[in-house]
């Protein structure tokens, strides 16, 4: 689907506030409501819009020990592959997991309130994931940049 420059307005719009009415974005993008509505589940039958969150603050939920794991799999067959990924993608803790090139093979952003709990998460939880060869853990000290929107400009 191509996207024209109303669309990408709209989507800038939606990803600042989901919750903004058919009404408010017609006004800002000078269309009507129907159309605003049109366009939306256009968006949304095309998957340009995967679906509607709601963002958390990790602090007042006591979740605010972001840390980044390494993995590195014993063997790169794809049972183990897909075991690993079956198996880690059942984990709360883990908000994230990419499959990357480099020194390792997947990076997962893992949260948890504090050391210990990571701690636990480590020692009954993710090194219980068969076929995982070595892990190495970074912490995150702050958080410069954050954000869910993506740049469709």
């Amino acid at each position: 689907m191509q996207l024209d420059a109303i669309d990408k307005k709209l989507l800038h719009l939606l990803q600042i506030d989901s919750k903004q009415t058919n009404k408010e974005l017609s006004g800002k993008l000078n269309l009507s409501v129907t159309a605003v509505y049109e366009r939306i589940k256009k968006l949304e039958r095309a998957h340009i819009i995967s679906g509607y969150v709601a963002l958390v603050d990790k602090k007042q939920v006591d979740r605010s020990f972001v840390t980044f794991c390494s993995i590195k799999l014993l063997q790169h067959t794809q049972d183990f592959v897909v075991k690993f990924e079956k198996e880690v993608t059942q984990l709360d803790e883990v908000l994230e997991c990419y499959h990357i090139s480099g020194d390792y093979d997947y990076l997962l952003k893992v949260i948890v309130a504090d050391m210990d709990e990571f701690r636990e998460f480590m020692v009954k939880k993710l090194t219980k994931i068969s076929h995982i060869g070595s892990t190495h853990s970074a912490f995150m000290i702050s958080e410069v940049k954050h954000t869910t929107a993506i740049n469709v400009e």
